[in-house]
């Protein structure tokens, strides 16, 4: 049970609150230039290699989860460049045959709540963001990664005052709490929440506006018409990057039974661990507790790592873990999400069956979130999209770099991914520019558009009256 907030707790966060609107007070006047500029120097500042370097190496030390090599930089500049590329001021957008135009408006201050496992790109990524919006951002970091997103936030304040813009735009806690964090989403006007269902949950019962995410459970489907050397290399990247603490990181391979043994032999040479039956009953004891939760030391940790800690050892060149599966359930636990470098494998036989699978393994968990395939028949790719209950598919790429945006695709860069009503989600977009802004309309009046009714009633104009 959560305790209740104390008062210290409650003065914190108005006072955080106060200097935020101080702050956006002060650069209200801000034109485009000015505010790109700005979004430029914060993101130097987070993500040049030096202190990409630093941040990388300060969050495995902290949380002990993911990798030491700044890989997910490469996230704060695609960001940049999205923001950089469009308009969050005056006239966003114009539609002349509809008489409107389009103004935006600052979304005001944002709580920003930040994962363990993601501790200084995402509120750099919300940086940039905020920031071209001319909006305010106090962040919220988890307990277990606080001092990594403080020193994020620190070295961004320095830009800031360098250029002689105010510091408090962006603010952190020093001192996170549930009871402060709730406490500083009720008073702030929006709420971002990347992170963990319960963490998503608390946003959306704030009161205010939030986007939050879902689980993750991705789900890849390799059919007869894949590269295969292709597939497994993007697997590889996909599921040691950052040692698979991305929601986004394969969790579940369906593969074509005529490519299986190929695919499943080129996945080793890849680097991935076979586990034996006996092994793979060890590493279900040591991934999940008796009661089916994932334990906090196998997250996001080396292969070698988990293997030690489940009881057995693994080369050293071998960086995943395979397991062959063929039941899928809550039962089944390697048919649920894995937030780390274990990758379940299964055989289907004719892509009816695998889009049947892929339905029953997101009925199991990560309904919303996304898959993605291996394929060049361009009717599977088709079937796939009308069936998966996902906000998102990827085509023949490393899934936990490109559902966020990569410079090889037209996703939007983000950090936060939405999964929609699926779930339990406001959105289904990647959360981006747009979600940061509130937007006027302005219409003015057009020729009438206005069908008659036998046009509009179709078939049943004047027909019977009930």
């Amino acid at each position: 049970m959560v305790r209740p907030i104390t008062e210290q707790e409650k003065n914190l966060a108005q006072e955080l609150l106060g200097k935020a609107r101080t702050a956006m007070k002060a650069i209200e006047c801000y034109d485009q230039t000015a505010v790109d500029r700005v979004c430029r120097a914060v993101a130097w500042a987070s993500a040049n290699e030096a202190t990409a370097v630093k941040l990388a190496n300060m969050s495995v030390d902290e949380s002990g989860m993911g990798g030491r090599e700044p890989t997910r930089r490469a996230k704060v500049l695609g960001i940049l460049r999205d923001a950089l590329r469009q308009r969050s001021m005056g006239i966003i957008e114009e539609i002349p045959e509809k008489g409107i135009a389009k103004y935006a408006k600052p979304a005001g201050v944002i709580a920003a709540l930040i994962p363990v496992t993601s501790p200084y790109v995402t509120p750099a990524g919300i940086a940039i963001y905020a920031i071209k919006c001319k909006d305010a951002v106090i962040f919220s970091p988890h307990p277990g990664s606080k001092k990594t997103t403080n020193e994020v936030v620190r070295v961004m304040r320095c830009a800031l005052k360098k250029l002689g813009v105010p510091e408090d735009i962006l603010q952190c806690v020093e001192k996170p709490s549930i009871p402060l964090a709730q406490q500083i989403m009720a008073i702030c006007d929006m709420t971002i929440a990347t992170g963990g269902p319960a963490m998503v949950r608390a946003a959306y019962s704030s009161g205010k506006p939030s986007f939050g995410v879902g689980a993750g459970n991705a789900t890849m489907v390799i059919d007869e018409t894949a590269d295969i050397v292709d597939a497994a290399r993007n697997t590889r990247i996909s599921k040691t990057n950052d040692h698979g603490s991305g929601c986004s990181a394969d969790g579940n391979l369906l593969v074509e039974a005529s490519i299986y043994n190929a695919f499943l032999e080129q996945l080793q040479t890849e680097g991935g661990y076979l586990v034996s039956e006996e092994e793979k009953k060890l590493l279900q004891a040591a991934y999940w507790d008796s009661e089916g939760h994932r334990t906090a030391d196998t997250i996001a940790r080396p292969a070698s790592v988990v293997a030690e800690k489940a009881g057995f050892k693994i080369p050293h060149n071998k960086t995943f873990l395979i397991v062959k599966e063929d039941k899928i359930g809550k039962e089944h636990l390697f048919s649920t999400e894995k937030l780390g470098i274990v990758l379940a494998i299964f055989k289907y036989s004719g892509f009816e069956q695998a889009l049947r699978m892929v339905q029953q393994i997101f009925d199991t968990g990560g309904k919303g979130h996304s898959c993605g395939i291996y394929s060049f028949d361009d009717e599977h790719i088709h079937q796939l999209a009308l069936v998966a209950p996902v906000s998102r598919i990827m085509v023949r790429q490393p899934q936990s770099r490109a559902n966020a945006g990569y410079f090889t695709n037209g996703m939007p860069m983000t950090s936060s991914m939405g999964c929609g009503i699926w779930g339990g989600n406001s959105t289904n977009e990647n959360i981006a520019l747009k979600h940061y802004m509130n937007v006027t309309w302005v219409s003015r009046p057009i020729p009438e558009d206005r069908p008659s009714e036998q046009e509009l009633y179709g078939e049943f104009y004047n027909s019977e009256v009930f």
